[in-house]
């Protein structure tokens, strides 16, 4: 029960209302305390007053002992002038414990007084000083038990607390109800909600309709609302693709064993005699080649994700060392140079094979590029080591990226930088580094020539 919303609410509202009823609780049982005195005060100037209405100032004894008992204190004393005078009294059980002058007392002494009389054993004598009423005087002195005093006080605590009991029950039932039915109801509702679309969230149906009228949980479901309909929405389209996906794998194997094929045949009739045949033989045979290597990518890219780096240590030197010797064995009778820099012997921490794999295919793209120009060009790889990890950037003088592939670079089958290209290279690339908690972007590209950067940050 107090693990729930409406258990702890309940629990706090009769703490907080407790809490409130205790603040007033003790100003309450001060200010009764005063008004008791106050009242004893006021009866026994009444008897002071009866008394000095009589010849001589004097009544019998039974007469006094009457007025006493009437005005519940043992003893009057009156100061009318400076004199001060004992109107009436009775012999005295005992001497006065304490003085309590009523004219001086702040409300923080007078609860600390309330208190001090509570907590006592009611067996003393205490003298009360106050101011008569309509000026009949300078003071009014009275002496009493204090015994009926502290049960006055103890019965009137007992009564506000039940009171205040009666209140704080009454108040966090009615708050109980009140929130149950316009905060956690709907809450609740809610909860079965997401559960119900937790089950099957390609169900329309199922996403949240906003009822609720809080506009705090009127926004939540609205927001809920957008989410799940993004949601469905996507697994959708993921489903749609999937298949799609599936099927274009499907198309792609068969028809690279029909290409594979038709090159076969491609290559044979370059040994034709025929003029028109030895002609045609390279076009056939270039457009065959990259058809093949489009069917492979799409089926390569459309295998199960990269594993996770298998991180080692190793040399950057050397590794772009290596990239450069082979991308330079394809480079052939070409005006194209690829050089490399590294400062110092930096040992990087990844997986080798795999940021081999992002540096030589842009290394690659850049240098297929620079192939199609007449005066070819540079490429320049260089490699630093910083506090943080590692940055590779890969430069050269080419044309630079052009509009589209600028705007999809990393997205496969839209990022190409060259004719017939698919894009998956640096799809791939990125994802790569990606998983390596790194980022593969573009620094700068124009006429003067595109620079990638490779960075990737140490291991935690």
């Amino acid at each position: 029960m107090l693990n729930s919303l409406t258990g702890r609410f309940l629990l706090l509202t009769i703490i907080f209302v407790m809490l409130a009823e205790v603040l007033i609780f003790v100003p309450s049982v001060a200010r009764f305390r005063v008004d008791y005195l106050q009242e004893r005060l006021e009866r026994s100037q009444i008897a002071s007053l009866a008394l000095l209405a009589t010849p001589n100032d004097m009544v019998s004894p039974e007469l006094e002992a009457e007025l006493l008992d009437n005005a519940g204190v043992l003893n009057i004393v009156l100061r009318r002038d400076e004199m001060r005078e004992l109107i009436l009294s009775q012999p005295m059980p005992a001497m006065v414990d304490r003085n309590y002058d009523l004219r001086k007392a702040g409300p923080v002494q007078l609860m600390k007084d309330a208190f001090a009389t509570m907590m006592g054993d009611g067996n003393r004598v205490i003298r009360v000083i106050g101011a008569p009423v309509k000026g009949a005087g300078l003071l009014i002195e009275i002496a009493l038990y204090e015994k009926p005093l502290r049960e006055a006080i103890i019965n009137y605590g007992l009564r506000i607390l039940s009171l205040s009991a009666v209140i704080s029950v009454l108040t966090a039932a009615l708050l109980f109800f009140a929130v149950r039915q316009f905060v956690v109801c709907p809450i609740e509702r809610l909860v079965h909600d997401i559960k119900a679309y937790e089950e099957a969230p390609e169900d329309g149906r199922l996403i949240v309709k906003p009822k609720a009228g809080v506009t705090e949980l009127h926004e939540a479901e609205t927001a809920l609302q957008s989410m799940q309909t993004q949601l469905t929405q996507s697994l959708r389209q993921k489903e749609r693709l999937a298949a799609l996906g599936s099927a274009v794998s499907k198309i792609s194997h068969d028809l690279r064993n029909i290409l594979t094929t038709a090159q076969l045949l491609a290559d044979r009739m370059e040994a034709s005699d025929d003029p028109r045949v030895k002609k045609s033989a390279p076009k056939l045979v270039n457009s065959i080649s990259r058809a093949v290597n489009l069917c492979e990518s799409t089926l390569g890219y459309g295998k199960v994700g990269e594993t996770v780096p298998m991180i080692t240590r190793f040399s950057m030197k050397h590794l772009l060392n290596d990239i450069v010797e082979s991308e330079l064995l394809a480079v052939g009778d070409a005006p194209v140079s690829i050089t490399s820099q590294v400062e110092g012997d930096v040992m990087m921490e990844a997986d080798k094979e795999q940021i081999y794999r992002v540096v030589s295919n842009i290394v690659r793209n850049a240098r297929q590029v620079l192939e199609t120009r007449p005066e070819g060009g540079q490429i320049f790889l260089t490699g630093h080591e910083k506090p943080a990890g590692w940055e590779i950037i890969v430069r050269d003088n080419g044309p630079g990226l052009p509009k589209q592939a600028r705007d999809n670079l990393f997205e496969a089958f839209k990022g190409s930088v060259r004719k017939g290209g698919s894009g998956l290279g640096l799809a791939i690339a990125a994802e790569l580094v990606r998983g390596h908690g790194g980022k593969l972007d573009v620094l700068e590209t124009g006429d003067q020539g595109t620079a990638f950067r490779v960075w990737l940050p140490r291991q935690k």
